[in-house]
């Protein structure tokens, strides 16, 4: 699991975006910084392979470039926050999607719909997922990858918070998949809402809601 470097930048951002009555603009722009800095540090984990270049100066700069095809994956609808930024930093990325959620019953992530890339199998996969609470829907859209034919070693997992019980679980389940988060929450409350919190991150960056108690 990669933390970002906890700045005083960082934990500023937090501040604005963790406050309850913050406004919906306000929670997406300070969010969107938050996950371009998540974006280039998963992109970062990726493995790349030496490319020299001329300069305009007629001199050679040695050089890097992805060695693999990369896609996006978004765990629909909070993980749509982040499309917008993985399009921007690489145009013309194929994204995917997937819709999980949770039987009111059984508890269980139960798949509703998912729609992925021809190729995704032989592509380097960032799968975005900005919650990681109990880690069911994460384990739950891996699963549905791993059926693609993508190694989980492949998928790097861009999460904006996560609880200690949801980073233990999927670090169990899929050793082999990396997780980049913002923040490790102190843990989560009766209605498993993680604390301190941010309440419903879809609800928020999509202003469906007015305000929401942390």
């Amino acid at each position: 699991m990669l933390l970002l470097p906890q700045t005083n930048q960082l934990r500023a951002l937090h501040t604005v975006i963790r406050d309850k009555n913050a406004s919906a603009r306000d929670f997406e722009i300070y969010s969107r910084r938050i996950i371009r800095l998540l974006l280039e540090a998963g992109l970062d984990l990726l493995p790349f392979e030496k490319r020299e270049v001329t300069t305009p100066v007629g001199e050679t700069y040695h050089g890097l470039e992805f060695t693999s095809r990369v896609c996006g994956v978004s765990v629909v609808r909070a993980g749509e926050s982040m499309e917008t930024e993985l399009r921007d930093m690489i145009p013309g990325i194929c994204i995917g999607k997937i819709l999980i959620q949770r039987d009111k019953r059984t508890k269980q992530p139960e798949l509703f719909y998912k729609h992925l890339p021809d190729d995704i199998g032989s592509s380097h996969v960032l799968l975005l997922e900005p919650m990681l609470a109990t880690g069911g829907s994460a384990l739950a859209a891996l699963d549905v990858l791993r059926d693609a034919g993508v190694p989980e070693e492949n998928v790097v997992l861009i999460n904006f918070l996560a609880s200690p019980t949801g980073l233990e679980r999927v670090s169990h389940a899929a050793p082999g998949m990396q997780i980049v988060t913002s923040s490790v929450e102190d843990g989560m409350n009766e209605h498993a809402f993680m604390v301190p919190g941010i309440g419903d991150f879809g609800d928020r960056f999509f202003g469906t809601v007015p305000t929401v108690a942390s």
